[in-house]
């Protein structure tokens, strides 16, 4: 695996120092910068030109020319990890596994979140090619997006294979005008199925200082509640409607864990305890965290296939989730979970109290789920999905 920033030990993990920039890109980029500079958009996530050049673009190359790659798997791209331009300049066969939906958009990673009242994203320049009437009232100045995504035409005249990791991810990618008419396939991602397993000791809440005697809902993201994407407050506003319902029934002990964020200095009041555990930055911490949750839920608006949910079914552990992009592949609903409509809060506090109010129901929920990940999420059934794919680039390539 080649990166342009090592956070591991792993010897397979490759990291070199990229070049300089030149005199002339260091120009160009002041340039592209003071434009940029103009660009306003209510869409709160990353921003990605992957301007200038890097370097990797041709060390991959001479990679693929030397005999030492036979073709080149692309995953999660930033701005510093290769250009748009050096993707097209590869002759090798490509492969590229889409994580989030920059590839086919313009410089955003994902389009403008649901809106209230929307139960999906009604922004979709993606599919009629970025044309300046397509442009949202929310952005104004230089229109970063589309120059964006007028690069990406020009650049990959040579078609891409495209792997999604989940349905509604492949169905945005075939239905965008840059990829419509490439090849497209459908692999999840894999999750170690021995290091995310559910753990001998039922619910080691000691650990985190959590209450044994509690209904513990648990909510995570990398980003903790900030993250408009993530759904957060309409969990809150779930967890409001759901503790008005319970009133007077064991679900009335209800109580919320975060990870992924600290406490914060003014946490929303929603009438009983929030407990914060941090960031977990091991396997084992967090597979103990899911274990000490009766229920972990995914209120995002706007995901693709989150590894967080795979982990949490692995670990025998329900998940609930609003219906809409990838989560439906992660949840068979009231098989292993339950699907909310898209982004009702009432409708997320009747699937969690479905949930929950049997005991007999959750148990069964949660090894329907353990079973689920052991058949669809396995390393080897993946590996073979991959081998398959990669077979199929090679016996194609020139």
């Amino acid at each position: 695996m080649r990166v342009t920033h090592k956070l591991s030990h792993d010897h397979t993990v490759i990291c070199k120092a990229l070049p300089p920039a030149t005199r002339r890109q260091r120009i160009y980029r002041n340039f592209i910068q003071r434009k940029h500079q103009s660009f306003r958009t209510g869409n709160p996530i990353l921003h990605s030109t992957a301007w200038p050049d890097t370097g990797l673009g041709q060390e991959l190359e001479y990679s693929h020319r030397s005999g030492e790659a036979n073709l080149v798997n692309l995953h999660w791209l930033g701005d510093s990890t290769v250009s748009i331009e050096e993707i097209g300049y590869l002759s090798c066969p490509l492969i590229w596994t889409l994580h989030d939906q920059w590839a086919f958009c313009g410089a955003e990673h994902y389009t403008t979140p649901p809106q209230h009242g929307e139960s999906a994203s009604t922004d979709e320049r993606f599919v009629i090619g970025y044309a300046p009437s397509s442009r949202p009232s929310h952005e104004s100045g230089y229109d970063l997006n589309r120059h964006t995504w007028i690069r990406k035409r020009k650049s990959w005249q040579r078609p891409i294979h495209i792997v999604s990791t989940s349905k509604w991810m492949s169905d945005c990618a075939r239905r965008s005008a840059l990829m419509s008419s490439w090849k497209h396939s459908i692999i999840p991602n894999p999750i170690y199925l021995t290091t995310w397993a559910p753990f001998e000791q039922k619910h080691p809440r000691g650990l985190f200082n959590l209450p044994t005697n509690r209904t513990l809902v648990l909510f995570g993201a990398s980003s903790g509640t900030s993250d408009p994407r993530k759904g957060a407050d309409l969990l809150f506003e779930a967890l409001q409607h759901l503790r008005m319902r319970v009133v007077g029934s064991p679900l009335a002990t209800l109580e919320l864990v975060v990870f992924g964020q600290n406490r914060q200095a003014h946490p929303p009041d929603l009438g009983f305890p929030i407990h914060y555990v941090g960031n977990l930055n091991d396997d084992v911490s967090l597979r103990l965290l899911y274990t000490t949750a009766d229920v972990f839920v995914i209120p995002s608006r706007q995901d693709t296939l989150l590894n967080t949910g795979l982990e949490a079914n692995a670990c025998g552990i329900t998940v609930v989730a609003f219906r809409t992009g990838g989560l439906p592949d992660i949840v068979e609903h009231r098989i292993t979970g339950a699907l909310a409509d898209p982004f009702d809060p009432i409708s997320m506090a009747e699937s969690l109290i479905w949930v929950l109010e049997d005991p007999e129901r959750r148990d069964q929920l949660g090894r329907a789920a353990r079973a689920r990940a052991l058949s669809s999420w396995s390393p080897q059934r993946i590996v073979s999905m991959y081998a398959d794919v990669y077979q199929e680039a090679l016996d194609s390539s020139p």
